[in-house]
C-alpha cells in the first residue's frame, strides 16, 4: 500500500498523505484491513508502537533516535553531562553518613524523616550534596515516565528517520523502522566484516564499505548495506590490489588501507554504468527475459477489502493476466507465490533470486483514511548512498504507461529500502494500482477490461526498457505483438 513521501510525511499532494497500510491507523469503517504479520519484513516479531503508546520499547526508541541526532539530549542527561564538568571524576561531592537516601518523599528528601536520625533528635536538613541527588533522581523518574510515552515529538522524530531511510513516513515503527533503527548504529570498523551465507552483516557500516569500493570502481553491485557474496568479491580485489592478503575480510589492515585512499577516490556511480550496460547487452528482442510477477497478498492476507472487492482477489487476477500476456509476447513469466500463500518479502526476494529472474513487478492496491485519496505511483530501490539505476527507468516508464493508458492519478515514482526492493538482485519495481477506499479508482480496479490496460502497460513498459533511445516510441502508443506460437488455441 502507498506511504508519506515529503518531509513532514506526506506524499506529493494533499490527496496522496496516505501512510503504509501496514502500520497506519485504522483507516474507515467501511474498509477491512489485515495486518501484515509481525516480522513480515524477515525481522524479529515485535508489538507495532504508533502516537499515544506507552511500552518499554519506546524508550529504546527514543535513545537510538537521540544518538542519531533526531531528537535532542533529554534534559537529565544534560545536566548529568554538566555535573561532571562541574565534578571532575575523583572529587565527588562527600556523601552524608548513614544509609543512602533513596530519593523518594520519606526517604531523605525535604521535609521527611531520615534514616539514621537518633530518636528525639531534632531533624536536620540533609547536606546540599543529598538534596542534590534526590532531586536528580526524581527528575530522571520523571523523565523515565514521559520516555515511556510515544509522544508527538517522537512521533515527528520517527517520522524524519523513516523518510531518511526511505521508508514509509508514517510515524508508526514496525519491523522495517525497528531494522533499519539497528542498522543505523552501525559504523564501519565497530566490527570484523566478512561474508557469512547463513547470517550475513547488515548495518550501515557494510554500506559504507560498499561506497568506499565502489568509488574506487570495483563491483559490490548494489549499495544496499547487505555484506553478500560481490561485496566479497570487491573487497578481496581490493585487498590483492594493497598488496594485502585476499582473505575477504575488513579488519584493521583493511580499515587502514581504505582509510589512506579515503580523499583520493570520492564520487561516480560505477554501478549505474555497469547496470545500463548490462541492459543494453541483452538487446531489444524480449525472447527469454525472465520476469518474477509479485502479487502482494495471498492466502490468510487478503490486504484490503471494501465491500465486493478484495486486494488479494484482484491483484491475484491481475497477477494471471500480466503472466498470460507476458507468456503470449515471448517473455518468462512466473508468479512468486499462489492464491493460497503469502510469504513474506524476503522469502519472495530469494524465490526471485532462485529462478534468476531479469526484473521483477510487485503488484499491490492502496487504501486511505479519506474517500478523497486516489491514485496510482511506483516504488524502486535506492536511499542516500545510491539507487538502482534499471529499476528506476522501469519504475517510470510503467508509472508513465499506467497514467497515459488509465485516468488514474499520478502519484508519481519513489525511491524506498523496503525489504523486496533491497534484497532482489535484479531491477524490481513496486507499483500501487489506485486506492479501493475511492470510489472512482474502486469502480475501475473492478473491471476486468480495466486489469487488461494495465496488464498491457505494465508489458509495453518492459519493452520500452529494452529498447534503444531513436527506437523508444511515445508513451501509450506501443504495441506489443502476441507470438504467433503462443497465441491461444
Amino acid at each position: 500500500m502507498g506511504d508519506d513521501d515529503n518531509a513532514a510525511g506526506g506524499r506529493v499532494g494533499a490527496t496522496h498523505a496516505i501512510e503504509h497500510l501496514s502500520e497506519t491507523p485504522q483507516p474507515l469503517a467501511c474498509v477491512s484491513v489485515t495486518r501484515p504479520r509481525a516480522g513480515s519484513s524477515g525481522n524479529r516479531r515485535i508489538k507495532l508502537l504508533r502516537l499515544g503508546d506507552r511500552d518499554p520499547s519506546v524508550a529504546e526508541i527514543r535513545a537510538a533516535l537521540i544518538s542519531l541526532s533526531f531528537l535532542p539530549a533529554a534534559p537529565h542527561q544534560q545536566e548529568a553531562s554538566a555535573a561532571g564538568r562541574l565534578r571532575p571524576s575523583g572529587t565527588d561531592l562527600p556523601q552524608p553518613a548513614g544509609p543512602p537516601t533513596s530519593g523518594l518523599p520519606g526517604g531523605g528528601l525535604p521535609g521527611g524523616p531520615r534514616s539514621g536520625a537518633r530518636a528525639g533528635t531534632p531533624d536536620r536538613p540533609p547536606p546540599a550534596a543529598a538534596r542534590f541527588d534526590a532531586a536528580r533522581e526524581l527528575s530522571a523518574a520523571r523523565e523515565l515516565d514521559v520516555a515511556l510515552e510515544f509522544d508527538a515529538a517522537l512521533d515527528r522524530a520517527v517520522r524524519a528517520f523513516q523518510q531518511s531511510r526511505g521508508l514509509s513516513a508514517d510515524g508508526i515503527v514496525g519491523p522495517d523502522t525497528f531494522r533499519a533503527l539497528e542498522e543505523a548504529r552501525r559504523r564501519l570498523g565497530d566490527r570484523l566484516l566478512f561474508y557469512s551465507v547463513n547470517h550475513p552483516f547488515i548495518g550501515d557500516d557494510v554500506a559504507a564499505l560498499q561506497e568506499r569500493l565502489s568509488n574506487m570502481g570495483f563491483d559490490v553491485g548494489r549499495t544496499d548495506g547487505i555484506f553478500g557474496p560481490r561485496t566479497e568479491a570487491a573487497l578481496r580485489d581490493f585487498q590483492y590490489n594493497r598488496a594485502l592478503e585476499p582473505d575477504g575480510r575488513c579488519g584493521p589492515l583493511t580499515l587502514r588501507e581504505l582509510k589512506k585512499l579515503e580523499r583520493t577516490v570520492v564520487g561516480g556511480r560505477p554501478d549505474v554504468l555497469r547496470e545500463s550496460v548490462r541492459l543494453l547487452q541483452r538487446g531489444p528482442s524480449l525472447l527469454g527475459v525472465v520476469v518474477a510477477v509479485d502479487p502482494g497478498h495471498g492466502g490468510n492476507d487478503p490486504g484490503v477489502t471494501v465491500g465486493d472487492l478484495c486486494e488479494r482477489d484482484l491483484i491475484a487476477d491481475l497477477a494471471a493476466r500480466l503472466e498470460a500476456r507476458l507468456l503470449a509476447s515471448g517473455l518468462e513469466a512466473y508468479l512468486l507465490h499462489g492464491p493460497h500463500e503469502s510469504p513474506d518479502d524476503v522469502e519472495r526476494a530469494h524465490r526471485a533470486n532462485e529462478i534468476g529472474a531479469d526484473l521483477l513487478v510487485s503488484l499491490h492496491l492502496d487504501a486511505g483514511r479519506s474517500p478523497r485519496a486516489q491514485g496510482v505511483s511506483s516504488y524502486y530501490f535506492g536511499n542516500a548512498r545510491g539507487s538502482s539505476a534499471v529499476g528506476e527507468r522501469l519504475a517510470t516508464l510503467v508509472q508513465k504507461e499506467l497514467v497515459s493508458r488509465t485516468d488514474l492519478v499520478d502519484c508519481r515514482t519513489h525511491a524506498k529500502t523496503w525489504e523486496l526492493l533491497r534484497r532482489t538482485r535484479m531491477p524490481a519495481i513496486r507499483t500501487d494500482l489506485g486506492y479501493l477506499t475511492n470510489p472512482h479508482d474502486a469502480a475501475a480496479l473492478g473491471s476486468p477490461e480495466f486489469r487488461d490496460t494495465v496488464a498491457e502497460a505494465i508489458l509495453a513498459a518492459v519493452q520500452r526498457l529494452f529498447l534503444p533511445p531513436d527506437l523508444d516510441p511515445p508513451t501509450g502508443q506501443l504495441r506489443v505483438p502476441t507470438l504467433a506460437s503462443r497465441r491461444p488455441r
